[in-house]
């Protein structure tokens, strides 16, 4: 086979390839982003908690947000994080504030979620908080965000994790 019909049956087979399709975001989904963003606008900037809140719900795509779940996520995370933080330090590998400003937030609602948000159940909340880090963090980000809610879930929602079929434990 010559190198040009070597090109033209390669991209035929790519073309003839079935797309991945994705599932559209969920409003949760869409609020989570929303937060993870506006933390790390907070940690970087600087920035006041409520304009900070103000400028995000005025984004345009928030309208696909859950504005009452992103509003509670958002006042648990600002008004709490010294609570979370020591939740957390335990399990992190050096001091919290070292923690790059997109895995810190992406942590802070993953913790706030396991702490907070009983009927998420915790294997939820920490996919939530590893597809948050696949999106927004560096390279092994999302291992090491479960890595640490996975050491927390435990400690947090001790009767739920026992309870849970060992099979495919994260």
């Amino acid at each position: 086979m010559s190198e040009k019909q070597a090109v033209t049956a390669a991209k035929t087979d790519h073309e003839a390839a079935p797309a991945k399709a994705t599932k559209p975001k969920s409003a949760r989904r869409w609020a989570r982003e929303f937060a993870v963003q506006a933390l790390y606008e907070l940690f970087v900037a600087g920035h006041e908690v409520a304009a900070v809140r103000l400028r995000t719900e005025g984004e345009p795509d928030f309208k696909r947000a859950d504005k009452d779940f992103f509003r509670e996520l958002w006042t648990g995370v600002t008004t709490d994080t010294d609570a979370l933080i020591a939740a957390v330090q335990p399990h992190v590998d050096r001091p919290f504030e070292q923690v790059s400003p997109i895995e810190r937030s992406i942590i802070l609602i993953g913790a706030w979620e396991l702490r907070q948000r009983l009927d998420i159940p915790y294997r939820v909340a920490i996919n939530e908080s590893v597809e948050l880090a696949k999106t927004f963090g560096g390279t092994d980000g999302h291992k090491w965000v479960n890595g640490v809610l996975d050491k927390l879930a435990p400690l947090l929602r001790a009767d739920e994790v026992a309870a849970a079929p060992t099979r495919g434990r994260r």
